[in-house]
């Protein structure tokens, strides 16, 4: 992990930075060109963060370096790309390009698990692009692949 890095919960006047964390967490293939930022606003990318904090099962971590966000985990029910069911949260995660691969994920990840569990949730759920290499990330923090499509694995992690 990054010297310095503090790990916290977010805290609700906070949540705005979501929408440029959900950004992050879209995975650009090497080579490829990133989308336009305004992608975030399709529905489909919406049901992470819109009106966040508003049920009872949104949760929110930040990592902080040097008093800025540098990366952040947000969960909640919802129908997303990782919908299990109606009992698990899904789970979003990015951490800021000179942040990443230091362990900064890796640390936000162990936290938020914890707070799910201390919450009453049972399991939680992800959905990531085979090609992304926070897939090692995620099967070392004990998710396991339920299903799959051509492009990515949907996975579950028991609490």
């Amino acid at each position: 992990m990054d010297k310095n890095i503090i790990i916290r919960t977010l805290t609700e006047s906070e949540y705005n930075v979501l929408d440029d964390f959900l950004y992050e967490a879209i995975f650009i293939p090497e080579g490829c060109e990133a989308p336009p930022k305004d992608i975030i606003n399709l529905p489909e990318l919406q049901v992470y963060v819109e009106d966040f904090g508003s049920r009872s099962s949104d949760v929110a971590i930040a990592a902080e370096f040097k008093g800025e966000i540098v990366g952040a985990v947000w969960c909640r029910i919802m129908n997303d790309y990782g919908h299990v069911d109606d009992d698990t949260p899904s789970l979003a995660i990015s951490v800021i390009k000179e942040h990443r691969r230091h362990g900064n994920g890796k640390a936000m990840l162990r936290e938020m698990l914890f707070e799910l569990k201390r919450k009453g949730f049972r399991q939680v759920s992800l959905a990531v692009q085979k090609e992304n290499y926070a897939v090692d990330m995620y099967i070392k923090a004990g998710f396991v692949t339920i299903d799959e499509t051509d492009e990515e694995y949907i996975m579950l992690r028991k609490l």
